[in-house]
């Protein structure tokens, strides 16, 4: 028992910390604007040992916004109620992370950047469009797409533009909105 309770009082790692405030940086400033001396200087380390622990500021990008997009929240719901949950979930106050950081505040910051465009979409095909295809009866990339878009545009235009009509109106009609649309997109025909 004593183990557990020094776990629970260990500071984090040096490289947690070093997620940490690249996932802070990002989130604030572009992927372009962000460098990786600046995310050392908020450690208190040496670029060097920012490069052995992630290799490169590509990676570490696509670990920060792995860290801050909850794509596990998706792809944990059940199937039976998924468009119900994925509605819920979506609208959910508890989104944001424990940095203060929304799932879209990084990917939107710095979607106009080559490199991180790249590292986004790796990020939504394998993390969110090829495991929410498999909650879907029969399995369909083309419309888990439809759904992380749609969800995409929400979240951007509700948190982000913060347009009234998605932030101010009643939560369980835009929720029943929401589900509607993702059980239409699931229950829709395949393509092929």
């Amino acid at each position: 028992m004593a183990t557990a309770d020094a776990n629970l009082s260990s500071p984090p790692s040096t490289r947690t910390r070093i997620l940490d405030a690249a996932i802070r940086r990002f989130a604030r400033f572009s992927y372009e604007e962000t460098g990786l001396r600046d995310i050392a200087d908020d450690v208190g380390v040496d670029v060097a040992y920012v490069h052995r622990s992630f290799g490169s500021k590509e990676r570490l990008f696509a670990e920060a916004v792995r860290a801050t997009a909850q794509a596990g929240r998706i792809t944990a719901l059940d199937g039976a109620n998924f468009a119900s949950d994925l509605a819920r979930d979506f609208l959910a106050e508890d989104c944001v992370t424990e940095h203060g950081v929304r799932p879209l505040d990084i990917s939107v910051r710095s979607l106009s950047s080559a490199s991180a465009a790249s590292v986004l979409r790796e990020f939504i095909l394998n993390d969110v469009i090829i495991p929410l295809s498999e909650k879907l009866e029969p399995p369909d990339e083309r419309r888990a797409a439809l759904v992380a878009a749609l969800l995409v545009g929400l979240g951007i235009m509700k948190d982000v533009l913060k347009i009234d009509m998605l932030v101010s109106n009643d939560p369980g009609d835009l929720e029943a909105l929401i589900r509607d649309a993702v059980a239409a997109i699931i229950t829709a025909p395949s393509a092929g």
